[in-house]
């Protein structure tokens, strides 16, 4: 087996250097530590980012078939069945300048 000359040693490890390879040649223990941090970062793959719906899109698109009258929550009407009953009874927010302060001041 012929050695490289010091030429061709120091190119292959300008050419590694460039493309991202290893520098200087290792066992392959080493070269398993390598490979993982290849690897892009666990909160950077796709499968582990993406796992949990987007529910900020599923809310609003909802809100809006809602409104539209194509899908029924009933959460939301129990919600605002209760306010509508909480303002029948005089529970509900006082209107601007008709509060407390408002009142003592006349």
């Amino acid at each position: 087996m012929t050695s490289l000359s010091s030429y061709a040693m120091r190119m292959s490890r300008l050419s590694a250097q460039i493309f991202g390879g290893v520098v200087r040649p290792t066992d392959s223990r080493s070269m398993k530590v390598v490979q993982l941090f290849q690897e892009p970062p666990m909160a950077m793959r796709k499968e582990v980012f993406d796992w949990y719906p987007q529910h900020k899109v599923y809310y609003s698109m909802t809100q809006k078939l809602r409104f539209m009258g194509l899908f029924r929550d009933e959460h939301e009407d129990f919600k605002e069945e209760m306010l509508r009953l909480r303002k029948l009874r005089g529970k509900g927010k006082p209107k601007k300048g008709e509060g407390k302060r408002a009142a003592k001041r006349k």
